[in-house]
């Protein structure tokens, strides 16, 4: 299986090129920000964008599961980009969340953005879940926090190389805790190397920056600010 092997807090997991976490140990398929219904969203507001941000992140999805047959999915919170975004789902997409709860379970941590969780949809709807030494979150506390995995920075990085630099969503650890990168199509990114990361860990973190079949780590002296 594609990605990068980590320890986070002595748990072993595998930072995946879809920007998915998998737990082999507890079967665990983790996925966090996937802001369903985002561009529906900007488009009752009247900033047009594509509307097909909830199909592609689900097609995604889609294919992580049947790449890793998880007994377990949790959802990292902004699973929705809206209160009323539930409601706005196509049925046909509707149905397709709902079949990713078909003889496993189904977990959604709920975010600032869908404090409340979904109202229709198969699952649980929980402010956290502890598997093991991990405790799945979707806000990143402040200050140490072994063992914390987390989403809501939409974590990227921009990369300096012979060729250039790029910007790509990515992963960030220190081998203490890790903030998972935005999985939604239409989610944007924050560099890691923003004031918001730096209460958050106690020594210069690594980069897992998502590629095309690879995750690449990237030490922080080749980072570059936005």
């Amino acid at each position: 299986m594609s990605g990068l092997a980590i320890s986070v807090a002595g748990a072993q997991v595998l930072c995946r090129p879809s920007g998915a976490l998998w737990i082999e140990s507890a079967g665990a398929l983790i996925v966090a920000d996937l802001h369903f219904e985002k561009g529906s969203g900007y488009a009752a507001r009247g900033q047009m964008l594509p509307p097909y941000d909830t199909r592609e992140t689900l097609a995604r999805l889609e294919a992580e599961t049947r790449a890793t047959e998880p007994s377990l999915v949790v959802f990292l919170g902004d699973s929705f980009h809206d209160a009323s975004a539930e409601g706005r789902l196509p049925p046909d997409e509707a149905q397709r969340i709902g079949a990713l709860a078909v003889g496993r379970r189904l977990v959604w941590i709920v975010g600032n953005h869908d404090i409340d969780g979904p109202r229709r949809l198969p699952g649980e709807s929980l402010p956290r879940l502890d598997l093991g030494a991990l405790r799945l979150v979707h806000e990143p506390r402040a200050g140490v926090a072994p063992g914390e995995v987390a989403g809501h920075l939409h974590p990227c990085a921009k990369v300096r190389g012979p060729g250039g630099t790029v910007r790509r969503r990515c992963f960030v650890t220190d081998g203490e805790r890790l903030v998972l990168p935005a999985f939604g199509a239409l989610a944007g990114g924050l560099n890691v190397r923003d004031d918001a990361f730096r209460p958050l860990f106690s020594r210069r973190p690594l980069a897992a920056v998502l590629g095309r079949g690879r995750v690449h780590p990237v030490a922080w002296a080749s980072l570059g600010d936005d």
